[in-house]
């Protein structure tokens, strides 16, 4: 059901901020880049970058790494109105769209030169599933607008999760938290809707290995990534 109160939304927004960064300050948290340094901080001024995580763990990654430069592609669905709200209240952008639907609106409002931000954060497999299924629409925008993408993983040391599609993770106080990040994904410009698969398989594996790393980490204390596996991609 759509919540059509913006007051209401709003102080949702305001509530879930407070609660998430009151949450935030109290895990043993630690990022650590597999690659190129990943966080948009640390990003020359001319780059920009498409952070794929998936939609369960979208929770501490916008608390870490939000910025007024980074936006998220939110739904026009009813979940993606708590979450544009949230978003809102963490000071980000928003840009409307979907991954399961060709990204086609999320391009229309990237590709301006006034755009107010350099980066988008998406969940691959949102706003319905499957879960942790890339779907294409992340790689669709990576051609169009010539933004590579970041894989993230991240991991927790046995989260509460919801009854929800995703099973929403959602750390214990006081508990580990770890995130993850590799070399981003670089997607040649202009390429067909029929030849995206290998760049979705790609992106895909990627946040396969990169949060079983970060789960695994979270759970044992031992981070001891391997090489990421070999995948040949059309030209």
């Amino acid at each position: 059901m759509k919540i059509r109160n913006r007051r209401l939304l709003a102080a949702a927004g305001w509530a879930g901020t407070r609660a998430a960064r009151l949450l935030f300050r109290t895990l043993r948290f630690e990022y650590k880049p597999l690659g190129p340094p990943c966080n948009p901080a640390a990003l020359p001024p001319g780059a920009r970058r498409i952070y794929c995580i998936w939609h369960e763990n979208l929770l501490l990654p916008t608390l870490y790494f939000g910025r007024a430069d980074i936006a998220v592609l939110v739904s026009k669905h009813a979940d993606g109105q708590l979450l544009g709200s949230l978003v809102r209240s963490l000071g980000m952008g928003m840009v409307h769209g979907s991954t399961n639907r060709g990204g086609v609106e999320a391009v229309r409002q990237l590709i301006g030169d006034n755009v107010p931000w350099r980066h988008l954060a998406v969940t691959p497999d949102g706003p319905r599933g499957p879960r942790r299924v890339v779907q294409p629409g992340i790689v669709y925008v990576a051609s169009r607008t010539g933004m590579e993408i970041v894989p993230v993983g991240v991991g927790y040391r046995r989260p509460w999760r919801t009854g929800s599609w995703d099973w929403f993770a959602v750390p214990r106080p006081f508990s580990v938290a770890r995130c993850v990040t590799a070399d981003p994904v670089a997607v040649p410009a202009g390429v067909k809707a029929a030849d995206l698969e290998p760049y979705r398989l790609r992106v895909q594996a990627e946040m396969d290995r990169l949060n079983a790393l970060a789960e695994a980490w979270a759970d044992t204390g031992r981070l001891d990534p391997p090489e990421p596996p070999a995948l040949r991609l059309a030209s």
